[in-house]
Order: structure tokens, then C-alpha cells, then sequence
């Protein structure tokens, strides 16, 4: 099945578009990574259109992050045709994506993102109208329904291919599901057989095997990767080794990570005008690459309270100067976890890591 945009694989791995992470370091850190496609945060077509300072910033990307989409929602078929119509020609990304899939509440109470999902006829409406704003392929991203008795995501496909979308990614909750409960992979699976445009699975990838399980368990045509990659761009590359066949490359060393986090904090400071407030904000990242390590949460709660970049690097230098400590405070805070077992939990505990 052939992508209206270019793709360097026959299965490509496409970061999803995430509010307040798929910002423009993050797209750059994931592409480096091996990540084929990235995509925006959503953006407002009314912002875009009125030409918001704050809006139009966050569509800023370099060279590097190509092949890259541009995700916009709203609910105004002229404000959405409009955007797409600036975007293409200012910013000229490789694609237009409209979300229909958004479960937030500040977004579906002015029938944005999934909110479009309970009128269909609108959804058709307002991708035709995007489409005759741009020369640039269109690609939508739905959920499975609105709610559990709307629900009925071949149905919702199918109308976004008649109305001309040339990709269409699924992330198989209804919106009322918000994040809770499990993606259904076999709405992917039967989206997949119904359409004749590429299909894109998302939901539920948090590791490289389960971007392997789904290409296989669905036959989508490509994977998005969203929450999997948080505080992990590798694994993009990990996946795609998987995928083609071949080892996967190994986890990064904590050495490793904390490398990558400060190349990540680096683009950061680069690209953001206010440096104390982009520290600030990077927070929520240094807690997820630091996630799972020894003694984490005490990193993590030095890591949460910065407010420069410069502090990062001393707090990573004084955790590897001190690692051996701190994997002794986890191997014995584990010891006193097990001591208050009982013998029988103790090796059920033991059988379920072996």
C-alpha cells in the first residue's frame, strides 16, 4: 500500500502527534532515532487562521524532521480549509492530518477532535474542505466512535475515505474510553480489510515487540508509536529492527540515556525563547528518560525541581558518580519489599519475573 508522502520503509514507524510533547525537539530526537514520519502537535485551525503568535510558533520544524505532517482540528469547515491553506503555503510540510480523534474535553465541547465523530456528514465535510485548501495530501486520525453505542470505526473510515483522505490512522478507543481500558486491535484489523488507503495502528505500544505485535496481529500498513516513546526515542530503532527481521538493539546504558536526555535538553534550550520556563517545562521529560532506574525516584525528584539546564548535567554526574550507592538503596529497599511477602506470594513473585 503506498503513503501519499515519502516513507523510507514498506512498514513505516510514525510518531503520533501528542500536545505538549511532539514539540519540535522531540520530532528531531525521534527522527534521529530511526522514528520514518513525524506529525505535530494538534493545533487549532482558528489559531492558524487568525495567525496567533503561540499557534504559529509551535508549526516551526527544520530540514531534519522531514518526512513531516501538520495536524489541525476544528469543527468550521471554511477555519479548516483556511489553516490548511496558510500551512501549506508558509510552512510547506509534507502532508495536512486532521484529527478527529482528540478525547479532551476543552477541544470535543466546540466539536473539535473526536467531538466531530458524532456527525459524520461533518467529518466528510470538513476533510473535502481541507482538501480544496491544499495541494498537499490529506490524512485524517479517528477513534473508534464517540462512545461504546456510537461506536463503529469501519463505518467512520470508510467515510473519510469516500470524502478523499489518502491515509487514515485509528486509535481503536471511543473517545468516552479517554486512555483507560485497552486499544481494541482488531477494530485496526478490520478498519484494515475494509479501506483501500494506508491504515495506521495506534494505541497501546509501549514497548518494540508490541509495534511488532501489532503490524502482525492487524496487518496495518504502518504503526504510530505514541506514550511508547516517552523518555525512549530508541524505540523507534528497536521497533524498525523487529519489523525488518533482524536483533534488537540493545537499551541504552543509564550512561547512554542520560547522553541522549542532554541532547534532548540542548535542542530544547535552542529552540525555545524562554530558557527558565523551557527547563521548567522539559521536567516531564527528564522523569521519563530516568524511568526504571535504580533509585529513580529520588532522581526524579531532584529532576523535577530545576529550573535551568545546567542543573541536569550536575545532577546526572553526581547519580553516576554515585550509581553503585544507588542501585544498593534499590537492591535493599527490593529486599525489605520481599521480606514482607509471605513465602507462598514470594514465589509466585519470583515465577512471574523468571
Amino acid at each position: 500500500m503506498r503513503f501519499p508522502y515519502p516513507v523510507a520503509h514498506d512498514v513505516p514507524l510514525i510518531l503520533a502527534p501528542m500536545a505538549g510533547v511532539s514539540e519540535s525537539p522531540f520530532r528531531r530526537m525521534c527522527r534521529r532515532y530511526g522514528a520514518d514520519v513525524v506529525v505535530t502537535e494538534f493545533l487549532s485551525a482558528e489559531g492558524i487562521r487568525r495567525e496567533n503568535a503561540a499557534t504559529l510558533s509551535k508549526l516551526r520544524f527544520g530540514a531534519d524532521e522531514r518526512t513531516i505532517g501538520v495536524q489541525i482540528f476544528g469543527s468550521d469547515p471554511t477555519a479548516m480549509r483556511e489553516a490548511a491553506a496558510l500551512v501549506t503555503d508558509v510552512f510547506q510540510p509534507d502532508f495536512i492530518d486532521i484529527n478527529f480523534g482528540c478525547p479532551v474535553k476543552k477541544v470535543v465541547r466546540r466539536n473539535g477532535g473526536s467531538g466531530c465523530l458524532r456527525d459524520l456528514s461533518l467529518v466528510q465535510e470538513i476533510i473535502r474542505s481541507v482538501i480544496a485548501g491544499t495541494h498537499l495530501p490529506v490524512t485524517v486520525k479517528i477513534r473508534s466512535g464517540w462512545n461504546e453505542e456510537m461506536r463503529d470505526p469501519v463505518k467512520i473510515a470508510l467515510h473519510c475515505q469516500h470524502a478523499g483522505a489518502r491515509a487514515l490512522a485509528l486509535h481503536p478507543r471511543s473517545r468516552t474510553q479517554m486512555f483507560t481500558g485497552h486499544a481494541h486491535w482488531d477494530e485496526i484489523a478490520a478498519v484494515k480489510a475494509a479501506l483501500e488507503i494506508p491504515v495506521i495502528g495506534n494505541g497501546d505500544i509501549k514497548t518494540p515487540h508490541d509495534a511488532l505485535r501489532m503490524r502482525e496481529t492487524t496487518g496495518c500498513d504502518a504503526v504510530m508509536i505514541a506514550r511508547g516513546s516517552f523518555g525512549q526515542p530508541w524505540i523507534f530503532d528497536q521497533a524498525r529492527a523487529l519489523l525488518d527481521g533482524k536483533p534488537m538493539p540493545p537499551t541504552p546504558e543509564v550512561d547512554e540515556r542520560f547522553a541522549a536526555a542532554l541532547e534532548h535538553a540542548r535542542m530544547v534550550q535552542d529552540y525555545e525563547a524562554d530558557p527558565e520556563g523551557a527547563a521548567i517545562e522539559f521536567r516531564k521529560h527528564l522523569g521519563w528518560y530516568v524511568k526504571g532506574l535504580a533509585n529513580s525516584a529520588d532522581l526524579r525528584k531532584k529532576l523535577h525541581a530545576v529550573n535551568s539546564f545546567g542543573e541536569v548535567e550536575g545532577i546526572f554526574t553526581d547519580y553516576l558518580a554515585n550509581r553503585e550507592m544507588h542501585e544498593a538503596i534499590a537492591r535493599n529497599g527490593r529486599a525489605s519489599d520481599l521480606e514482607s511477602l509471605g513465602a507462598e506470594e514470594q514465589v509466585d513473585l519470583a515465577t512471574a519475573e523468571a
